[in-house]
């Protein structure tokens, strides 16, 4: 599979089918995967890292919708134990109650054990009156005299303290903590007491507590309980909103994986070194130089190369738009948006005619959620250059992931037609036309193409996809290992795509997960930084039950994650991952009904 299928426009797509069977396989159990992932994983594999968005624009917009027709409702939380529990801010001018003269220790000490038990669950009952009054420190005087008069810890009595803590204008939320972590101490299943310490510490922005305290309040409550659901996502989402901010405000930036980037380039025709001027420079020799390690897939020595030619400075207008190009270029795979909009914004500057540029320009703001401007950038490379065929590919590409399937069809044919030896306009043309629901036409096209392409491995690799969500396995399978027979006869390194999707293939079909692991595996002794990989390891590894082993994953996959909302994703499972191993710790006797229930939720 294509590991950029959501984050670059140029990068030849995947069977839109087979990835719309995992995006919605994560929407539908986003749930499972984040409250349940000790079992609730991989049902079709892989499914986390090619699901960016892991929620569809309809569900943001029904959550929003939600949200503004509950916005103002008073929220209550009734508990069988205490008081009526609301959550917002109480009103000014509470009515006082009187005060009353305190037990001392020793009339506490001389009284016989049913009576303070009586005395204890009278205070409670009192305290409970005088919360529903919202006379909150009253009621917290008579809770503090149970707790001392009542002949052994009742967890109740902290939790009904915690929760008049709760409710204080403004709230002491560190006594909340520690008056539910008291209650808890007494019964590590209370979940009132759970949720309540959850709430205190995520109004503390103790962000990995709380997702601690609301996922085990989701377990124990058997995921019945919406609220603490709710709450797990919505810490989650903060959570790792804030580590990905920490992260990128000082990570350097940095090339992505060789499987990601050679996708990237290939979907681009290859073009002839420019011819250096009759006294070259030092940095048009320099650009050169670039160029070739591009050429040879040498992308770290390219980018050096092309930093360095800048630098030393190009002494013809065409080289330097070039340079540009090249630089821009690798902004773009590195995450500079920005950087790589204005290098490129040069580029057309010196070179109005340099199509490249404008397609990736293109890019750009597609990446930046700007269609109109991306077909803007198209129309104006057109103008320049009507017979580029790369302009109709990329726009086809355009049209394709903003779902207009027939037309990005009618631009991958005009980029044919122009030029019918790039395999990837072929390619999109069977996926667009599977797609649109013409599975015989697809197919057909992809034959001729294996036909036309011998050996090239992307054909059989893509092919593979299609027979895949046909759950045609067999075909499927060999249709990978054909690929990677291709791949591993080329001169290194190798694309391994085709190694995950075969792995991904088993584990759908015969439901291998070793088989599955062992592609992956051998994907990342290829190329260590194959984002693919690791993400489908993790996620093998959660349907073992393996979560340390899950949660190194998705660190790892957190570290290669080129975007912010890559990073996010990933840290979100691994967050989330995390808070499911604590639970484990914490009540071991639960795990195999955690697996069970995570089961049944998938």
């Amino acid at each position: 599979m294509s590991s950029s299928t959501t984050t670059s426009i140029p990068v030849p797509s995947p069977s839109p089918s087979y990835i719309d069977r995992l995006q919605d396989f994560v929407s539908e159990n986003r749930r499972a995967l984040l409250l349940g992932a000790a079992a609730a994983a991989v049902a079709v594999g892989g499914a986390v890292y090619y699901a960016n968005a892991s929620s569809s624009r309809g569900e943001r917009d029904a959550e929003q919708g939600k949200k503004k027709k509950h916005g103002k409702k008073r929220k209550t939380v009734k508990d069988a134990d205490g008081p009526i529990l609301e959550e917002r801010k109480a009103k000014d001018g509470q009515v006082e109650a009187q005060s009353e003269e305190r037990l001392s220790a020793a009339q506490i000490a001389a009284m016989p054990t049913e009576e303070r038990v009586k005395v204890a669950a009278d205070l409670k009952t009192r305290g409970n009156g005088l919360y529903q009054k919202r006379q909150f420190q009253q009621a917290i005087d008579l809770y503090t005299q149970a707790i001392e008069v009542a002949p052994k810890s009742e967890p109740v009595y902290y939790s009904n303290r915690a929760a008049c803590y709760m409710n204080m204008t403004p709230p002491k939320l560190d006594e909340v903590v520690s008056d539910c972590s008291e209650a808890l101490k007494l019964d590590m299943n209370y979940v009132k007491a759970i949720n309540r310490r959850g709430s205190a510490l995520e109004k503390l922005l103790r962000y990995e507590e709380a997702l601690r305290d609301f996922t085990a309040a989701t377990i124990l409550d058997k995921f019945q309980n919406e609220s603490a659901a709710q709450s797990v996502e919505r810490v989650l989402k903060k959570l790792a909103t804030e580590k990905a901010a920490a992260i990128l405000s000082t990570r350097e930036p940095r090339l992505p994986s060789f499987t990601f980037i050679s996708a990237y380039f290939a979907a681009f025709r290859r073009r002839s070194l420019p011819v250096l001027p009759e006294t070259p420079s030092t940095g048009d020799n320099t650009l050169i130089l670039a160029l070739e390690a591009l050429a040879a897939a040498d992308y770290t020595h390219s980018v050096t190369l092309v930093n360095e030619a800048i630098g030393q400075g190009i002494s013809w207008e065409a080289g330097r738009a070039e340079a540009l190009n090249l630089r821009g270029t690798f902004k773009f795979l590195m995450g500079d948006v920005a950087g790589a909009k204005e290098d490129l914004h040069e580029s057309i500057e010196i070179v109005p005619a340099f199509t490249q540029s404008w397609v990736k320009i293109a890019s750009v703001h597609m990446e930046q959620g700007d269609n109109a401007k991306a077909f803007e950038c198209f129309e104006e490379a057109i103008k320049h250059n009507p017979d580029d065929p790369d302009i109709y590919y990329h726009r086809g590409q355009v049209l394709f992931i903003t779902n207009e399937f027939a037309k990005a069809a009618e631009n991958y044919t005009k980029s044919t037609e122009l030029d019918d030896q790039f395999v990837f306009s072929h390619i999109q043309l069977a996926v667009a036309q599977y797609k649109m629901g013409n599975v015989a036409n697809s197919m057909a096209t992809f034959r001729r193409t294996l036909s036309a392409f011998p050996n090239r491995s992307e054909p059989q690799n893509y092919y593979g996809e299609l027979l895949l969500d046909q759950q045609r396995f067999q075909d499927a399978v060999d249709k990978f290992d054909r690929a990677v027979e291709l791949e591993r006869a080329k001169p290194p390194p190798m694309n391994v795509l085709s190694l995950v999707n075969k792995g991904l293939a088993l584990y759908q079909w015969k439901q291998d997960i070793g088989a599955a692991e062992r592609c992956c595996t051998e994907a990342l002794r290829i190329d260590p930084e194959c984002e693919p990989a690791v993400a489908t390891l993790a996620q093998l590894s959660l349907q073992q039950g393996n979560i340390d082993r899950a949660i190194e994953m998705f660190a790892r996959q957190a570290e290669l994650a080129r975007s912010e909302l890559e990073l996010v994703n990933a840290l979100t499972y691994q967050y989330a991952s995390a808070a499911q191993l604590e639970f484990l710790k914490n009540y071991p006797a639960m795990a195999a009904q955690l697996q069970q229930l995570a089961r049944g939720m998938v």
